[in-house]
């Protein structure tokens, strides 16, 4: 009787830990889905992103001249430390860190402790730091080449974004950057997180201390673009508002001076995504990386279409960009400034798959996915042992492929939810035998059991596909109805799953997902209606049509990128009229066709004190996805 029992509390507890570790795969599988969906979207929009950025806010307007005279002058050589110091203030009532430069280990231990203390450094001397941060990464190579004869050790880190716990929990594991203990950070280091800035001050303060031992990589989210989707520049904007345009100014330039890759040891190649089946090492070496920087959202454009052709054309042809970028010409015909932006792009966005050959990343929308023989052959070329990058979410913070030749390295923890991660970094010792440090930063005081640690990672996971699924909720209703022929209202599981990947095109476990979704009838059909049964948008407006209330929660993200490049004062208000030709720009260049009145009426409605502006913030939040229940 006893062993009986303990055989079956035995195969209870397997099935309960299999069933905890399905839901939890499915639930990461969701999170990374939909945030690749997101930067698809965001590599289409490049272009209209860059000329909305050109025509609505370009520094040279005589508005932003006499509003804030430094903007236009800010990226200029001429300006220097003691500009600022006579343009900008700090006043008595500052309690924050006083920096003086050239900086000394005491600035950066005074920045570390004001930074855990949730003090924000003042303008003056992010500016200053940053001017003196171009200085030096002005002087670096592209690739920059380390020797582990130097140091016992190398520490190579990746994706921080934003999140401060997780740098500041690195230091205290492994130590403070310094002649004897070198860091190489491998990219990413801003948007999501809240604490970007903080990241990036530390970092470069640290890399003016020690420009030799501490070396930085760009990612794809050191980019201008990027930061406008995905928090960078609302964060900057919050924290620095009377010089935040100085600030993301001075930020673009120096993105665009960071180096591409690093090398130890003339064997070991770290650099953010990956490489593709034209990747050239020497070629990137010799190229202006910061003559690149304005020229990379139309190559977006350019990786998109080649993204969506047919794979009979050569993947590995460079195409140059017509008077309109994004469009594809008869005749490859190469140029030297978009084989560079090609050959960044690839090393920043792309992706090892198991399979041979090289493909276009159709998940992301940038960069390609290459294989083992994509690999094996680079390393023959240039005598390679190694590949480190990130730029990938990992559950255990580290994963490695291509035989061990290839190791990702991810450094944020708790990235799409509490306890959704590790976090690791790699040690690297002379004899390049990487050593894999794992860490998680648990905010929470009380420990969460892994039940409940997978039941919060599954209900965001699921609150993040619903809100997809309404957005898309007209393509799906047709996509199902054409499986409904009988026009019962139900279809069976295969083809509502097969409706759902059609539409959203998530690559998900939909048939394990349908009871998280959808309803069942008796006979095993599936009530495909009943997926938008309990789902509505969180304020609603009763002047708002079905249609356009589904268009706006599509393009919220969207919508909110082009209204903070609009909003130039940050006020967080925008004018009826102006809101008006932005929705018109915007629905122009997607091809959406929505009716000029409803709309005009949907934005007369929200203007609550009919004062001629709307807060465009609480607009947003009106058009996010709910649970009735919510």
């Amino acid at each position: 009787t006893v062993i009986r029992a303990a055989i079956l509390i035995q195969n209870w507890y397997r099935f309960t830990m299999a069933r905890l570790e399905m839901r939890r795969r499915y639930s990461l599988s969701i999170f990374q889905s939909i945030e690749y969906a997101d930067e698809q979207d965001q590599l289409q929009l490049s272009n209209f992103f860059t000329f909305m950025l050109d025509h609505c806010t370009h520094p040279d307007s005589g508005k932003d001249k006499k509003s804030n005279p430094g903007v236009s002058q800010v990226v200029d050589e001429g300006v220097c430390l003691t500009e600022f110091e006579k343009k900008i203030d700090v006043p008595d009532s500052y309690y924050g860190p006083r920096l003086s430069f050239p900086l000394t280990v005491e600035d950066a231990n005074a920045l570390l402790h004001a930074f855990r203390n949730e003090q924000v450094l003042h303008a003056r001397y992010v500016l200053q730091l940053l001017c003196e941060t171009r200085k030096v990464l002005k002087e670096m190579p592209n690739i920059t080449h380390l020797s582990t004869s130097y140091s016992k050790e190398i520490t190579v880190c990746g994706d921080l974004h934003g999140n401060l716990d997780d740098l500041l929990l690195i230091f205290y594991k492994n130590g403070l950057p310094s002649e004897q203990n070198r860091y190489v950070f491998n990219g990413d280091f801003v948007d999501r997180g809240k604490n970007s800035m903080e990241i990036l001050i530390i970092l470069f303060a640290f890399l003016l201390i020690y420009p030799n031992d501490l070396h930085l990589n760009r990612g794809n989210h050191e980019d201008y673009i990027m930061n406008l989707r995905y928090g960078f520049t609302k964060e900057v904007s919050k924290k620095y508002r009377d010089h935040g345009k100085q600030i993301l100014c001075l930020l673009r330039d120096v993105f665009s001076w960071l180096p591409l890759a690093t090398i130890i040891d003339s064997k070991v190649l770290i650099l953010h995504g990956g490489i593709s089946d034209t990747t050239d090492l020497d070629f990137l070496n010799a190229l202006e990386r910061n003559k690149v920087r304005d020229h990379v959202p139309a190559c977006y454009s350019i990786r998109a279409v080649r993204n969506a052709v047919s794979s009979s054309i050569q993947y590995t042809r460079i195409f140059p960009v017509s008077s309109e970028a994004g469009h594809l010409n008869a005749k490859p015909r190469p140029t030297l400034l978009y084989i560079c932006c090609l050959q960044i792009l690839d090393i920043l966005w792309s992706d090892p798959r198991s399979q041979n050959g090289c493909t276009p990343n159709k998940r992301r929308g940038g960069g390609c996915c290459f294989g083992p023989d994509v690999t094996a052959k680079l390393f023959e070329r240039y005598n390679l042992k190694m590949l480190i990058r990130s730029h990938e979410f990992k559950r255990e913070g580290y994963e490695i492929s291509h035989d061990g030749k290839v190791i990702t390295i991810f450094s944020a923890s708790n990235y799409y939810e509490e306890g959704s991660n590790r976090g690791a970094y790699i040690k690297l010792n002379p004899e390049l035998i990487p050593r894999f440090v794992q860490y998680r930063v648990s905010k929470d005081t009380r420990r969460q059991n892994l039940r409940e640690r997978v039941g919060t990672i599954e209900s965001s996971a699921l609150k993040s596909l619903r809100e997809k699924i309404y957005a898309h909720r007209s393509e799906l209703t047709s996509a199902f109805a054409q499986y409904d022929l009988n026009g019962t209202g139900t279809i069976s599981v295969n083809d509502w799953a097969a409706a759902m990947e059609s539409v959203l095109q998530l690559e998900l476990p939909w048939r394990m997902l349908r009871s998280q979704l959808a309803q069942m009838n008796p006979d095993g059909e599936v009530d495909f209606m009943s997926c938008f049964y309990d789902l509505k948008i969180g304020q609603p407006i009763k002047e708002v049509q079905p249609a356009l209330a589904e268009t706006l929660c599509r393009y919220r993200k969207d919508l909110e990128i082009i209204f903070n490049i609009i909003d130039k004062d940050h006020s967080g208000l925008i004018s009826l009229e102006e809101f008006g030709q932005m929705w018109k720009l915007f629905t122009s260049h997607l091809g959406i066709d929505v009716p000029d009145e409803s709309f005009d009426k949907l934005v007369l409605s929200i203007d609550y004190n009919r004062d001629g502006h709307i807060d465009f913030n609480e607009f947003l939040e009106a058009f996010h996805v709910v649970r009735r229940l919510e």
